[in-house]
């Protein structure tokens, strides 16, 4: 029995489960199944219900939850030895003032660099630091986030790349589409499309299969099925090798056609998914 979480995707079995932990309902359904279907936005705890009854679950999340937020992807790309720029994290700021001796002694970076707030998205807490004023700003602004329960902060050295761009890989099962993310405006910081940024499908070929070729390798040694990655190309190098950026286990869609063509994308990925783990 192929039992279904996910409000688009039919099998034998639908339960719809979003904004609450599942119930024994879910529990007992999970039992029977020979395969689970999990939305793209299911809690940690029905993902582990669904791993501990069941030998077959779509996506893959064991390293969303065993690495989570933007510190635990800087710890997952350690972890397995994967390419990304230098990064230090922080749980929260008297760890920073701790570990750095900021401000009697210096950073361990070179400006401009760039700092991460552990959560958020579309490139809003991702800032490019200039100078030590603007980064004094970030930390009084960290007091303020503190204050409100959110903690968490990443360092990590700024990399120059060619026209600023940046390459998003989206995997959906076997699936890869790759496409770059550039500014229209190179002065500014961050390659967000909801900043203005554009897509660009297909120049440097040979760069966007090394970008492929890298996520592939992430996505053999964490079992990842569903996210977009993002990476770096270093301008400096003659022949510049891709670094991991983050993992966005929800994405924008606009680059691989919308969502009316990633759902289609989707189906047919989780249903190849059924076939090879039926056979």
């Amino acid at each position: 029995m192929i039992l279904s979480f996910h409000p688009i995707i039919t099998a034998d079995k639908n339960i719809i489960c979003a904004g609450r932990d599942p119930g024994e309902k879910e529990r007992q359904a999970v039992r029977q199944a020979d395969a689970v279907i999990l939305s793209q936005g299911c809690r940690q705890s029905l993902y582990e219900l669904a791993i501990a009854h069941c030998p077959h679950v779509f996506p893959d999340y064991c390293a969303k939850f065993a690495f989570p937020g933007k510190i635990g992807q800087s710890g997952l790309f350690a972890a397995f030895d994967l390419p990304h720029p230098r990064t230090e994290a922080f749980a929260r700021l008297e760890d920073f003032f701790l570990k750095t001796g900021y401000p009697r002694q210096k950073l361990n970076f070179d400006l401009p660099f760039v700092f991460k707030f552990d959560w958020g998205g579309e490139g809003d807490t991702v800032l490019r630091i200039d100078s030590l004023t603007e980064f004094d700003n970030i930390i009084h602004r960290v007091t303020a986030c503190e204050r409100t329960g959110q903690y968490g902060f990443l360092i990590q050295e700024f990399i120059p790349a060619p026209g600023s761009r940046s390459l998003r890989v989206v995997v959906v099962g076997q699936k890869r589409i790759a496409y770059w993310r550039i500014p229209t405006d190179p002065d500014r910081f961050g390659t967000a499309l909801s900043k203005g940024a554009i897509i660009d499908k297909h120049s440097h070929p040979e760069l966007q299969a090394a970008g492929v070729a890298a996520v592939d390798r992430l996505c053999e040694k964490t079992g990842i099925n569903l996210a977009g990655i993002d990476l770096i190309f270093p301008i400096a190098s003659d022949t510049p090798q891709p670094l991991l950026l983050e993992i966005n286990y929800f994405f924008g869609r606009i680059g691989i056609g919308g969502s009316q063509r990633y759902y289609e994308i989707l189906d047919t990925e989780v249903r190849n998914w059924l076939k090879r783990i039926a056979a």
